[in-house]
Formats: C-alpha cells, structure tokens, sequence
C-alpha cells in the first residue's frame, strides 16, 4: 500500500510510551489514574500478547499474583488482577483454588484486558524517530502505522514533552546456531517460539534443548511428557554447572527489592558489572517444582522401562553447528572436564533467554546529548532516566533497559508497579504514588545507623542525618540512586 503522510495537525502529549509490554502497560495503568496527564503509548504489534510461544499448559507465573500492573502501588486500583477477576465473575472460584502464582495463560489474559480498556494505547503504531525540538520544548516522534504484517498504511508524527521507553527484549541466539536458526527450513528455533512449532517439535526423532533456565526447563518437561516410554530421544544441555533451582528463599527475594536496587546503583561500575554474572541462580534458575515434575516423570518411566532415553548434561557449551545428512549436528565441549563430543539431533530449541533490545537506533539524533558509562552504555539514574545534557529539556525515561546500572531486578515483573511510580512521582514532581521508604529486612551496604570509622569503632548518626532522611521520604521521588524491576519470568 502506497505510504500517506498523516493529514492531521501534530499533538502534543505529556507523555509518549514506545512499546506497550508489561512494563509500560503498567505505566499506562497507573498514568490512567493521575488527574490532567495526557499520556499516549505507541505499540507496533496488533494486540497484546506476552511470550505466546511459551503459554505452555499448566505453567505458572513465577511471581505471586500480587505482581500484577499496579497492585504494590495501588491495590485499589481498577486496573488491578484482583479487580480483573472480579469482573470477569471468578473471584469465588480464585479465592477457593487458593493459588498464589497464577497461570501464565491468565496473567496474559488479564494483561491483554488491560490494554484493551485502557484509551492511551495505539496498536498497530511503530515508532521511527525521534529528535528534539528546542524550539517546541518537545520530542518530536515520526511514527507508521502498521498492519499485522508490518506493512506501512501511513505516517505521522507527534510531539511529547517526555518520553517512556519500554521496547522489551529479543530473544538471544547463540552465535554457533544464528546461520541455521535464521534458515525456516532447519528445526532449530528459540523457546519463544516454541508452541507454533510443538506439533513439528513432537513428530521429530531425537530432540535437544539448550538452556538451563525455567523455560528449558518447561519446554523438555512438556516434550518429555508426549514421548513413549523408553523411547523418548531427548537431550537437555547448559552451559551453567547444574539444573539449579532459582533463589527464592523469603530473603533471597530481598534482592528485588528497590531497597537492593538502590544499593546496586550506587556502587562502581566496575562491582556492578562484576557482579552480575555471579548473580545469575536470582534470575536464571529452575523453579523447583519444575525441577521437581521433571524428576518425578523420570523415575515413574524408569520404574517400568529401565532408565529413559534421556540426557540431561550441565556445564556444556555448543561451539559449532552444521547441517549434515538431514540432521543438526553439534559440537560440544565440557568445561570442567575439557573433553569435545559431537551430537547428532533431528531438532533444537534453543532456551537460550532474551537480551534488552538497544535504543540507540531510535535514539541516534540525541546521541551527541546522551551520557554513557566506561562501556560506551548509556547512563540511567535513580529515576529512570537517560542521563542527558542540558540542551535537551525533555526527560527519556527507560524499563528494562538498565541491567547494568539497576541490577537483576531490571527484568522482574514484581517491580514493574514500583518503578512506573517512580516514573510518575519524577514526571509530575510530586508524589502522586506514595512510595515506602524501606522495602526489605535485609541492609544492603553498612547501615547508616552504624557506621565504621577508620580506627573501626562505631557511631551513630547525627540528628540532622535522620532529618535528612525524613526530607527525603517527603520528595516527589527516590532521585539518589535507583528503581528496579527483575525476572519476566522466560
């Protein structure tokens, strides 16, 4: 279809959302509820749909339910699960099944009610551009319109005083297998997409699926389910040291908390990148129950048909990928042991996790005004922003974007309420979302109430220290340090 300039006169917004996944749905929610903010979240896709490919039977949500768009904020709100399943007349039935972690099928749903009620959203809206404007004091955001496939119907711009960037994340492929996963015609495909390719999945030989986190973990329990006994022809690699359960002990969880992502903003840049790797079982681990049915499945086929015809192999990593004969063939080495082996598989699914997709292309023409840290990435505080030069007046604020300078908390759904208020308290200059002060039990750093000299004794604070703090818990917003936000649960 030929492309149309848009005839209408450009708008000008308080705030303009890029994307329109959880998290800036949740912004969207909790904007909906702050008298005189005129807020519009642009949304390429169609319609709302979180992780389709892994809406697997039975899985639940990793999170309790209370991590909904708005509920640890503002559980009164009429955009709250609670208030969803209320209207949808299973409040009795939900409160007698007694489930804390809700199906993921049902968080989707009611995260697609949401966004079909709320009258910010634009589906079907891509945006391509974006600059400043001094003269306007305004962001200017060139956007298309598109159909399901993509396909430009028109264009337009408009203009937004601050924007919100909640682009999401891609699903990661290793370099081994980009060239094969990128052919349709090889069985080798990301766990995202997992559920348009069961059937295929199911029909195939032999079966290997890489990656050692919940949804590997979920994608080998329902393939292994399907297959005859004796005969099931699977193999479950990673590259981590074992099929470990994720932390989520009461104190563990403390770590996505906005008390630990202040904690984590603070510190060098250098601790923080150090840290994150080593933090990978608070995010990347197996749920043990998964855990726990993918033994159970085991030993019931073992009971009757010998050990199953399954490999499960940690601390492998793939180093090539070929095509041969009709088959995928993989070349494996094991870290501890040093040793190299050869798979031969009629399939892979490859559970390999998703990184934060980047907006320096979106964002090319403030490149110039924009502040990055020693790795060249850009700087974001304790509010969400992009840390930019006094040229641009607007403020960028970003979700899941910020790992590297939020911490693990970045992806977590249970934050996703918290740092949209954040947003809005900075936003406004007020606290339109009263915020706690403390969130957890745990002190991250030495307590400002005991600190240690250099001769290693011990003092307490000055009274004018916990004034301080008495002012800063009455501010339109924690600008110190940071917010957070953690696992999204893939």
């Amino acid at each position: 279809m030929t492309t149309e300039q848009a005839a209408e006169e450009p708008t000008t917004v308080d705030l303009l959302g890029v994307g329109a996944g959880p998290f800036n749905l949740s912004l969207a929610a909790l904007a909906d509820g702050v008298p005189g903010l005129d807020a519009v979240f642009l949304e390429q896709r169609p319609s709302f749909h979180w992780h389709p490919g892994l809406l697997i039977e039975g899985a639940t949500l990793q999170v309790p339910f209370l991590a909904d768009l708005v509920s640890l904020v503002d559980p009164t709100s009429r955009w709250s699960f609670l208030n969803y399943v209320r209207l949808q007349e299973r409040m009795f039935p939900f409160y007698f099944a007694e489930r804390f972690h809700i199906p993921r099928a049902e968080y989707d749903a009611y995260c697609r009610w949401v966004s079909e009620k709320l009258p910010s959203l634009r589906f079907g809206h891509r945006a391509d551009s974006v600059r400043w404007d001094g003269g306007r004091q305004a962001y200017e955001v060139g956007f298309s319109r598109v159909d399901a496939d993509g396909a430009v119907l028109t264009t337009g711009r408009m203009y937004a005083r601050h924007l919100a960037l909640g682009v999401g994340t891609a699903p990661r492929v290793p370099g081994p297998l980009r060239e094969l996963a990128a052919d349709p015609d090889v069985p080798v495909l990301h766990s995202a997409d997992y559920l348009a390719h069961r059937d295929r999945l199911r029909a195939a030989g032999h079966v290997t699926v890489i990656g050692a986190g919940q949804s590997g973990a979920e994608v080998l329990l329902d393939l292994l389910r399907e297959r005859p006994e004796g005969r099931e022809q699977l193999a479950w690699l990673a590259r981590t040291p074992a099929f470990s359960p994720m932390e989520y002990s009461k104190l563990g969880l403390e770590h996505f908390t906005p008390d630990y992502t202040r904690y984590f903003h603070g510190l060098p840049e250098a601790t923080r990148d150090r840290l994150l790797p080593a933090q990978w079982q608070l995010y990347k681990g197996i749920s043990a129950d998964t855990l726990s049915d993918i033994h159970d499945e085991l030993y019931r086929r073992a009971l009757t048909g010998g050990w199953p015809d399954v490999t499960l192999t940690p601390g492998v990593a793939v180093t090539a990928a070929a095509r041969r004969d009709g088959r995928v063939e993989l070349t494996l080495e094991h870290g501890e042991e040093g040793s190299r082996a050869a798979l031969a598989t009629d399939a892979v699914v490859l559970a390999t996790g998703y990184a934060e997709r980047p907006v320096d292309g979106l964002l090319e023409p403030l490149g110039a005004h924009l502040a990055r840290d020693g790795s060249g990435r850009p700087l974001v505080d304790g509010d969400q922003r992009l840390v930019l030069d006094d040229k641009v007046g607007g403020r960028v604020f970003v979700q899941n974007a910020e790992r590297h300078t939020h911490g693990v908390g970045t992806p977590d759904l249970g934050l996703a309420a918290w740092r949209s208020a954040v947003i809005l308290n900075a936003l406004t200059g007020r606290p339109v979302y009263p915020l706690p002060r403390r969130t957890a039990f745990t002190t991250f750093g030495l307590a400002p109430a005991v600190r240690a000299t250099a001769d290693g004794t011990h003092h307490a604070p000055a009274d004018t220290d916990r004034a301080d703090a008495e002012r800063a818990d009455s501010a339109p917003a924690d600008t110190d340090r940071a917010h957070d936000d953690r696992k999204e649960c893939v």
